[in-house]
């Protein structure tokens, strides 16, 4: 009987250790796990924010304004291309037809002389920006 006991008793301890490493591996893999989906949203929380800051954060900015080509013969078109960020109202001088705020959009132009086209962003607070782009017609 004393056999038996000592047998038993070994047995439960080996038995007890190897739960104690079963669930110490499964917490530590899980924990792993964890560490690595939080470093995850980090990066993409800092990705988004980096993003959202180059496009102008919450203020009113004119990412881009510019014409394709630069120059071009008389009865010829030409590109403007324009990006805002957080603009209410968009408006290009002399009158575009055609325009709206947009992060990147293109009109198309056929000034018959020379033309220096101003770009008006305005937010919805009551502040503007403004750029500028010329088209040469030779």
């Amino acid at each position: 009987m004393n056999r038996m006991r000592k047998v038993l008793w070994f047995t439960s301890v080996i038995l007890i250790v190897l739960c104690l490493r079963l669930g110490w591996i499964f917490y530590s893999r899980w924990s792993a796990e964890r560490d690595s989906q939080q470093q995850t949203l980090r990066q993409q929380t800092d990705d988004a924010r980096a993003t959202i800051n180059a496009y102008g954060g919450d203020r009113l900015t004119i990412l881009n304004f510019y014409s394709t080509p630069t120059v071009i013969h008389h009865g010829e078109s030409a590109t403007l291309c324009y990006g805002v960020s957080n603009a209410h109202t968009v408006r290009i001088e002399p009158p575009v037809e055609n325009v709206w705020p947009s992060l990147a959009r293109c009109v198309e132009v056929i000034p018959k002389r020379n033309t220096a086209y101003k770009l008006i962003a305005e937010d919805d607070k009551g502040h503007s920006e403004t750029a500028t782009a010329t088209v040469n017609v030779r």
